[in-house]
């Protein structure tokens, strides 16, 4: 729903995918009756996507801003960030449905509460708004003393209530302050970028959300949780797992690989630690750098190996894909960082 003096900008961004566009989109729209603005932030999707949304912006007259190169998330929400005027936006990624009330529901916690974000219950894949993703979270830095020296941690990250049914916990859960919640959505008081700026475009692919909400608390900003409101995401990883999802589409996969490429993530967690000045000798950051490339693990290669393999899950196979992908992985992560410069 919309009118003319709307006070809520919903911004949308590519995640890692463009094939779940058309069924998010017209879920938003089926499901928000609280006034909007929309600005509709396009990273080169394929084809079909780039007129389907040339198509759709014309008949609900929302904002298309198209680039012909892939975006990394932050840089699509600060392309974005640059046509709100209202009050308030919304950060939402192309892979989210919502539920009816959403909108509305976030909105009144950031009146009531003069928060600067509010984010909602966060759920994960089908069946929707059955298994939750997160209930807000936990994130900080903090001091050690170490052989006379103070050196900065950063305390893990954790989400709240993972993996459990909406149905089973959510009588319990109520509107509460957090440190920490994703970026798949959030409402934003736009206010706030007039103290911290815009997002950090250096945090490419992993812990932007991390980033943005240490940047909110130093700034003296607040954050809520407000189950009242809740969306879920769609994401692909293996085929049985928690995060099972749709499968990807062909013309996803480029995007996928530079999403969640060895680059960016290598990149985005050098630069997160030299900015908030955290020690290299940290359980945090070893754990995450042996991660690295995870997720084209499991819904790249794992899938290949099964399809190959009539499901029986070669280990050795699937290490001799995952390295020729790496290879592949760096040469596209390279041939776009020389494209960019």
């Amino acid at each position: 729903m919309q009118n003319q003096d709307p006070q809520v900008t919903l911004v949308v961004v590519p995640r890692e995918r463009f094939s779940f566009t058309a069924e998010s989109l017209e879920n938003i729209y089926e499901n928000t009756d609280f006034p909007f603005k929309l600005i509709y932030v396009d990273g080169n999707s394929p084809a079909q996507v780039k007129r389907y949304l040339e198509a759709q912006a014309q008949d609900k007259k929302f904002q298309l801003v198209r680039k012909d190169y892939y975006l990394s998330p932050n840089h699509a929400r600060n392309i974005g960030l640059h046509y709100v005027n209202t009050k308030y936006l919304v950060f939402i990624d192309n892979d989210v449905v919502v539920s009816p009330g959403w909108l509305k529901h976030l909105v009144q916690c950031a009146e009531e509460t003069d928060a600067a974000v509010v984010g909602p219950l966060t759920c994960q894949n089908t069946p929707v708004h059955e298994v939750i993703h997160y209930a807000g979270g936990k994130a900080n830095v903090w001091l050690e003393s170490k052989d006379n020296l103070t050196i900065r941690r950063v305390r893990g990250q954790k989400t709240y209530k993972q993996g459990q049914q909406v149905a089973t916990v959510h009588p319990q859960l109520q509107r509460q302050q957090t440190e920490l919640l994703e970026f798949h959505c959030v409402l934003v008081r736009t206010e706030i970028f007039k103290q911290i700026g815009l997002l950090d475009e250096a945090m490419l692919a992993t812990k932007e959300h991390v980033d943005f909400y240490l940047t909110v608390a130093q700034a003296g900003g607040s954050v809520y949780f407000e189950p009242s409101s809740i969306i879920t995401f769609k994401t692909h990883e293996v085929p049985g797992s928690f995060n099972e999802g749709p499968p990807l589409e062909w013309s996803d996969i480029p995007f996928y690989m530079l999403r969640w490429s060895d680059a960016w993530e290598k990149s985005s967690l050098e630069h997160f630690r030299h900015k908030w000045n955290l020690t290299n000798d940290d359980g945090y950051f070893k754990s995450r750098y042996k991660k690295i490339g995870w997720r084209r693990k499991v819904t790249l290669i794992r899938t290949l190996s099964s399809k190959l393999t009539f499901v029986r899950n070669s280990k050795r196979l699937e290490k001799i894909l995952f390295l020729i992908e790496k290879l592949l992985n760096r040469y596209l992560s390279y041939h776009y960082a020389q494209r960019q410069s």
